[in-house]
């Protein structure tokens, strides 16, 4: 029964924002996915593309961000919400990276989350755009809203949340519950406001007010 809602609700999202279910984040390769993650926490898909458009031209791999001048990093994330933080977090990553992952990203989520500046969601991000693996679903605060008046969970943690969606909604559509969950939360379900109204699920919410 569940499993029937969730894919109702899913099935509804495609069609409404089939272009939002890919990662806007812009790279081509998993080096450059995990640092544009990484700088995405606080910050907008576009702030963080227009940043590393030049960053990924200087700097090429983690050797090159574990041996940067924390100075002249910040400098490079200027722009950034959190830059400083973020340059030393990406530093000290790619140093990990280098010495116990041969300089490859890693690819489970235990092994990513030991990284500084990488948490469940960063990590979920990496691995399900990066690599195809889906071990799990990335709790935006999108999400925590929709998931909540969707009522596929009762909770406002993000690790509890991914819980309860992973447990009732199938898993081929793990990759873009993120994406579309943000999607119609910018839309219409907003955290301090509904807009059911224009919603694509006002139909089958059971938080809905439209037309009552």
């Amino acid at each position: 029964m569940q499993n029937g809602f969730s894919s109702q609700v899913m099935d509804l999202l495609y069609r409404k924002y089939g272009d939002y279910r890919e990662n806007l984040l812009q790279f081509s390769n998993p080096t450059e996915l995990l640092i544009a993650t990484m700088l995405s926490p606080q910050c907008t898909d576009k702030q963080v593309n227009k940043v590393t458009n030049e960053l990924f031209k200087k700097y090429r791999g983690f050797r090159d961000y574990a041996h940067a001048d924390i100075k002249k990093l910040s400098r490079d994330l200027d722009g950034i919400n959190f830059y400083k933080t973020k340059a030393k977090h990406i530093i000290e990553a790619s140093g990990i990276i280098e010495k116990q992952f041969h300089g490859r990203v890693p690819r489970t989520i235990g092994e990513l989350m030991i990284l500084p500046g990488v948490g469940r969601k960063v990590a979920n991000v990496v691995l399900t755009n990066g690599f195809g693996i889906n071990e799990g679903i990335a709790i935006d605060t999108h999400c925590v809203t929709v998931a909540n008046r969707l009522r596929l969970t009762r909770s406002r943690k993000p690790l509890q949340i991914e819980r309860d969606l992973m447990r009732k909604i199938p898993r081929r559509y793990w990759p873009h519950v993120s994406n579309l969950f943000i999607a119609v939360g910018r839309d219409a379900c907003k955290a301090n406001r509904k807009e059911c109204y224009h919603c694509v699920l006002r139909r089958i919410c059971p938080s809905s007010n439209a037309g009552k």
